[in-house]
């Protein structure tokens, strides 16, 4: 058995499944068997154990787990004491945030939130709905909701606060948002005492590394050409980069090889560009890590 061992959470349910994803594009392992709570990962350093995103922060404060993944929203739910290292933006639909948002029946007369005052809002989120009640001056009955939390308006609640990334579930369940309260991505988390241990803390920094590296790369890729050298100014002109592109000479003494990353959203329409400002044999290429 390894030496140093670093207890690394990983987020139970929706989560999971990116979750492994990305450690695997990362160059990380994880394999998870069926009813079991600990996972495998090929590196001998590293014991995973699967926990809810919504108790992550506080075995990660407590010390149970040196480090782990889970949404800004549960930390700050949990008012847990914990170190957020990275924010990594992935979720199990999107790369967008996840929102949560005050919303009643499509019906309701309420129009902003201090119109809920005296009534009963449901939600799985209860602390982070008192103080946003609170700030806005609010007296209102909050309850845990179990779950099918958006089906509760208007007979069992007056409202909800509930987590949504594309309000599809909303939408069907005949709700509209009355106000956004919060929009949380992944966050990376340790254990202060354990970043304070160096073995740890390069364990952890050099994990970090490897996973931002990943999702850095994902809306990014490659393209490599050859250019005549009375055109590159021109070319340089048009194509984007994330610093400066590399240009090489050739065994032609009159061109040279241009490589740089791009957006790969702007693929499209810069290819063409590129043509046509005298840029030949272009090849686009996926990219894995981008590291900085």
């Amino acid at each position: 058995m390894a030496e140093n061992i670093l207890k690394l959470g990983i987020p139970a349910g929706s989560l999971q499944e990116s979750t492994v994803e990305l450690f695997r594009k990362s160059g990380f392992n994880i394999t998870i068997e069926k009813r079991s709570y600990f996972p495998t990962i090929d590196d001998e350093n590293v014991e995973c154990m699967l926990i809810r995103a919504q108790e992550m922060a506080r075995y990660v404060a407590n010390g149970v787990l040196d480090a782990g993944l889970t949404g800004h929203d549960w930390i700050v739910e949990t008012g847990a004491d914990v170190v957020e290292i990275a924010e990594l933006i992935f979720s199990k639909v999107s790369r967008r945030p996840v929102r949560w948002v005050l919303c009643v029946p499509e019906s309701s007369p309420v129009k902003t939130v201090k119109d809920l005052e005296g009534k009963t809002i449901a939600t799985e989120a209860v602390g982070l709905t008192k103080s946003y009640l609170a700030k806005h001056g609010v007296t209102a009955n909050v309850e845990f909701s179990w779950g099918a939390t958006e089906v509760k308006p208007p007979r069992l609640a007056d409202a909800i606060v509930e987590v949504t990334e594309t309000g599809s579930s909303l939408r069907a369940n005949n709700l509209r948002i009355v106000d956004e309260i919060l929009q949380s991505t992944t966050r990376f988390i340790v254990n202060k005492k354990a970043y304070a241990d160096p073995w740890k803390k390069e364990k952890i920094d050099d994990l970090v590394l490897m996973l931002k590296s990943t999702l850095d790369a994902e809306s990014k890729v490659g393209l490599m050409m050859n250019v005549p050298k009375d055109k590159l100014e021109a070319v340089l002109k048009v194509l984007p980069a994330m610093k400066k592109p590399t240009v090489s000479p050739l065994s032609d003494s009159d061109w040279v090889d241009l490589m740089t990353v791009v957006d790969e959203k702007s693929v499209r329409s810069l290819i063409p560009e590129l043509k046509r400002e005298g840029a030949f044999g272009i090849i686009e290429f996926q990219i894995s890590k981008i590291i900085d």
